[in-house]
């Protein structure tokens, strides 16, 4: 009985740690069925499978783009899909999605975007390892079709007066920790670089942001991405 009773404790132990380490990934959606399903399945197949899909459409009036979004969020129970009555912007659009997060974990891809599958898994690795609440990491640049056309190196460590002079966190790439924080944060209400505004206001609390100099995810380098300044 008491090898049973320990071995059930430490099981609810594990159950307990991964729920406390849920990743909630944000993602915008407006009128992109082109590149959506291939940025939904980078997500949804990765090697870490402990996290919720998060997507906020911003009243696309595509309906493959509808469509793709329905058959995810019907198929897979991790997949959650807000539908704006109205057109916003892909700040709003997140601000949606990080509002309704609930894990541990706040990372982001927007819907022309993919992910290795592994990026997850070593990112939270790395996290531990770093004792760190905001990572990002290297990213490959293609084009429209998948063709790779460079490479964006991560700086090791980033500070905030080294963020005030320069955006170097692909958004992508990057993921907060809400338990070392201490709370979510939002993207700013500006018309344009939310992502570095939000950025800003976590390295301003935290001071340090670390990166892993690996590539972790493909950027497509399109003109009219859904998020036209993660390359800014």
């Amino acid at each position: 009985c008491f090898v049973l009773r320990s071995f059930f404790r430490t099981f609810a132990a594990k159950l307990q740690k991964m729920s406390d380490r849920l990743v909630s990934v944000i993602m915008p959606s407006y009128n992109g069925a082109k590149h959506l399903a291939d940025s939904i399945d980078s997500i949804l197949n990765q090697t870490y499978k402990h996290l919720e899909l998060l997507i906020t459409d911003d009243h696309s009036d595509d309906e493959q783009t509808l469509g793709i979004l329905r058959h995810y969020s019907e198929q897979d129970s991790r997949v959650n899909v807000l539908y704006l009555d109205s057109n916003h912007g892909p700040g709003y659009a997140r601000n949606k999605s990080i509002e309704r997060a609930k894990g541990r974990y706040i990372a982001f891809c927007d819907s022309d975007d993919r992910w290795f599958p592994e990026k997850l898994e070593k990112q939270i690795a790395f996290m531990d390892e770093h004792d760190c609440a905001l990572c990002f990491a290297s990213y490959i640049v293609c084009d429209e079709h998948d063709d790779e056309q460079g490479i964006v190196i991560a700086p090791d460590v980033l500070t905030f007066g080294q963020l005030k002079r320069d955006n170097k966190i692909g958004c992508l790439t990057a993921m907060y920790d809400t338990e070392l924080l201490g709370k979510k944060y939002f993207m700013p209400s500006i018309r344009k670089r939310q992502d570095w505004g939000l950025f800003l206001s976590i390295l301003r609390d935290c001071h340090t942001a670390h990166a892993i100099k690996e590539p972790m995810a493909y950027y497509r380098n399109r003109q009219n991405s859904v998020s036209s300044n993660k390359l800014g």
